[in-house]
């Protein structure tokens, strides 16, 4: 009762920490009526005047005001966009190394280049990280007009397609991107890109043989939008570069088929006091949720003499011999393509390749390939052309690579429920940004049904009422099966839809374009 009277009295700590940047944002407010009175050219010459008080001795805290008022008066006069209060206190969360949550909507886009542009003032770079290439292009593109009239150069990474390809711009002298070198958006004040090819681009600088080859020139301040996501959800995915390994193609052909032999016994995982017990087990377990495959002592028999009789294996030898382990891995790579990765769910068949799906955006993943032999497995399953065996030659995980960076910031929507892990883990705090106006969307609680088939009548129903009433809607799921599920569902309502999923990715542009229009 005590501790909800002084919360009330006083405000929580975001309330008082909020209050305190509200200062800052109130002297930077006073600057601005000056800085009106600026030519163009006068405003853009601020940026090299402020480099040179930062030359002299100065700090960026001390440099803040004056910058971030800057930025505003630009942002007005080049895109008609003024900062309001709130983005201005997102802007200095960012510039503290803090993470700030703010609602769809409320602009982090523009919130960003408040803390960009400042931290680009030292000339070392820095790094504006999305979660995929439209963004990472369209964000630079938006932003790219105030900070060429800052007098600032954008570089933009895009999905590497090897190193003599187009697949890096720079806004410098015009608008317009224009082709240049990894190394050139490097070397720009401010770099867009995705978190995997920042990650990439960091592994092949570690494998390159001659400074010249490296792209990037250090690792100084990162904004991430997203936060929760890439720092989270992705934490521990890792970064693998590989190189070409033996080729087994005939080899994984053959244990494909001989693995459907093999009976499926317990798909969860067996107990301590169930483990002395091994009848109804069959001739493997499949553990979901660790994503395991086990051979019983059963199936471990079968597969043996399958093996000796097929000739992959002497009579007088076992598979558990030092030499035959490579055997071992072959067939629980059948085992695990066959009952842990699923068509359409972790995968899909495009072109002739099995194409991985990002299970945390639903998009494919062309050129992502899994290790240790498992994608040869799921191409022998699906009936495709086997790619030859590839061998780790560098790897990291996102969570080791952002923890390089000097100074690390991130936005976000929702980033105060995981306000610990970002805590304990990279040591960021969670700052909740407040709204500016007042959100009169009511967020309603989760209906929970006791079959699948129940809660898709429910979700169809629901969607039936709502395009009726002309207004759009948007339906998320958790695969592209079950997206396809809801779309023979809507068709025989009667109902129009567009589906958006791995599938359709070339189609993404022209359905989000429409997606908004009423009753779709």
């Amino acid at each position: 009762m005590f501790t909800n009277l002084v919360k009330k009295v006083f405000g929580t700590k975001n309330d008082r920490e909020v209050r305190k940047l509200q200062k800052i944002v109130n002297r930077i407010s006073e600057l601005e009526s000056g800085l009106g009175e600026l030519s163009d050219a006068d405003l853009k010459a601020e940026t090299d005047r402020l480099r040179q008080q930062l030359a002299a001795g100065k700090t960026l805290d001390e440099l803040l005001p004056e910058a971030f008022a800057v930025v505003r008066e630009t942002a007005h006069r080049v895109m008609g966009m003024r900062h309001f209060d709130v983005q201005m206190i997102g802007g200095l969360t960012l510039h503290q190394g803090r993470i700030a949550e703010m609602r769809t909507g409320e602009g982090k886009t523009l919130v960003a280049t408040l803390a960009a542009y400042l931290n680009a003032l030292p000339a070392e770079g820095v790094h504006v990280i999305t979660v995929n290439d439209y963004l990472a292009r369209r964000d630079a593109q938006w932003m790219g007009p105030l900070y060429r009239a800052l007098g600032l150069t954008v570089g933009i990474i895009q999905s590497y397609q090897g190193p003599n390809a187009a697949n890096s711009f720079l806004i410098g002298d015009s608008d317009e991107p224009q082709p240049c070198t990894r190394r050139e958006a490097y070397a720009a004040d401010i770099t867009y890109g995705t978190n995997n090819e920042f990650g990439f681009d960091y592994l092949r600088d570690n494998m390159a043989l001659r400074l010249s080859d490296k792209s990037q020139r250090g690792l100084s301040f990162a904004i991430i939008d997203e936060v929760d996501s890439i720092l989270i959800d992705e934490a521990r995915t890792p970064l693998v570069i590989s190189g070409a390994a033996q080729d087994s193609s005939s080899l994984y052909r053959s244990v494909n088929k001989l693995i459907q032999k093999l009976e499926v016994g317990s798909k969860e995982p067996v107990s301590e006091e169930d483990s002395g017990d091994k009848s109804g087990l069959g001739d493997f377990t499949v553990d979901e949720k660790s994503r395991q495959v086990e051979l019983t002592e059963e199936g471990f028999q079968k597969i043996e003499d399958i093996l000796i009789t097929e000739g992959l294996l002497q009579p007088e030898e076992s598979l558990y011999q030092a030499t035959n382990l490579g055997l071992l891995h072959h067939v629980h790579s059948a085992l695990r393509a066959h009952h842990l990765f699923q068509k359409d769910v972790e995968y899909i068949v495009q072109g002739g390749q099995a194409v991985l799906i990002d299970e945390h955006t639903g998009r494919t993943m062309p050129g992502r390939r899994l290790s240790e032999g498992l994608h040869q497995a799921i191409e022998a399953k699906e009936g495709l052309d086997i790619q030859q065996e590839s061998q780790t030659l560098a790897s990291t995980t996102f969570q080791n690579y952002f923890r390089l960076y000097g100074k690390l910031a991130g936005m976000t929507g929702t980033a105060d429920t995981e306000a610990y892990e970002f805590q304990q883990i990279y040591g960021l705090q969670v700052m909740v940004i407040p709204t500016n106006v007042e959100v009169k969307r009511k967020d309603l609680n989760d209906l929970v049904f006791l079959t699948q088939e129940e809660k898709f009548n429910a979700v169809i129903e629901d969607i039936g009422e709502i395009t009726a009433a002309g207004a759009p809607v948007l339906v998320g799921t958790a695969s592209v099966e079950t997206s396809e599920l809801l779309s023979t569902m809507l068709d025989s309502a009667g109902i129009k839809h567009n589906v958006l999923n791995a599938k359709q990715h070339e189609r993404e542009a022209n359905i989000i374009v429409e997606a908004g229009r009423p009753g779709a």
